[in-house]
């Protein structure tokens, strides 16, 4: 199902919508001579091998398939991501790529899967504000996106976490090998914080890799406990939408702080019984 991205992207051949934002990128990524190697990217590929660690033990991954991203720290025009050929369990610190907008990997051994490439940089050149970007199939999830209707039900607290924040893409159109389906798929997004691909799986957007992880964990977990009660053949009540709106905003209040505090204690599991994560 995956493979690997060949060759960098030409400017050339992008939509020309972004052709002049994309070479603007490129330019400044030839020009930009910074060391890749701070103490603040080394703590993001730290915080980054984390969640892939712990989204593999709780059963998020799928093979060598799915992938997560977040803008390199103190840049606009490059990335890290996985490298194609890896499963979520043998991610470390050290084996991430950075890659810059026009597909060039500027540091890691290997090249991302080439629907990595194409949704994750045209996510993040899309949406400034998404820093981070994870994309999985994870099963509770992805099996919303293949039932009629809204996925969520907004029938459970947890659930209520993405009140208002997320959003459907209908159109599914088979693997995303091309910059326009990642434009394609940004625009569909809009302003929403997570997106529910039909047939496909879902993206979760946020300015920081610990509230990316913290939205996908529970967005999961909010999943899973839906379809057990769709599951049980009774009818399944909705909180009251006024009542939903004001859960959601109390929950957003605290949000930044409660994912930093969630990743933390990842990492303190890892540290536990998987420290290679931090190689």
């Amino acid at each position: 199902m995956a493979q690997p991205l060949t060759t960098p992207i030409s400017a050339g051949i992008m939509p020309d919508a972004s052709a002049s934002t994309t070479s603007e990128a490129s330019a400044t990524t030839m020009l930009d001579h910074r060391s890749l190697d701070s103490e603040a990217i080394r703590e993001a590929r730290r915080d980054l091998a984390a969640c892939f660690r712990m989204a593999a033990a709780l059963g998020m991954g799928e093979g060598i398939c799915n992938h997560f991203s977040v803008m390199v720290p103190g840049w606009n025009d490059r990335f890290l991501v996985n490298p194609y050929g890896l499963a979520f369990e043998e991610i470390t610190a050290s084996s991430l790529l950075i890659c810059d907008f026009a597909g060039r990997v500027l540091s890691g051994e290997g090249a991302p899967e080439a629907t990595a490439f194409h949704i994750h940089a045209r996510l993040h050149l899309n949406k400034p504000g998404a820093r981070a970007a994870f994309h999985t199939h994870m099963p509770n999830a992805t099996a919303l996106t293949m039932t009629a209707g809204e996925p969520l039900l907004w029938a459970g607290q947890t659930a209520l976490k993405f009140y208002g924040r997320s959003v459907v893409d209908d159109h599914y159109n088979g693997l995303a090998l091309d910059s326009a389906e990642g434009d394609r798929i940004a625009a569909a997004m809009g302003d929403a914080d997570v997106v529910f691909l039909r047939h496909h799986g879902v993206i979760v957007t946020a300015p920081t890799i610990a509230e990316a992880w913290d939205d996908l964990y529970f967005l999961e977990r909010a999943a899973e406990v839906q379809l057990k009660a769709m599951s049980s053949g009774r009818e399944v009540l909705a909180v009251d939408p006024a009542v939903a709106a004001t859960t959601a905003a109390q929950m957003r209040l605290e949000d930044p702080e409660s994912a930093r505090l969630h990743l933390a204690s990842v990492r303190r599991r890892l540290e536990r019984v998987a420290p290679d994560y931090a190689d």
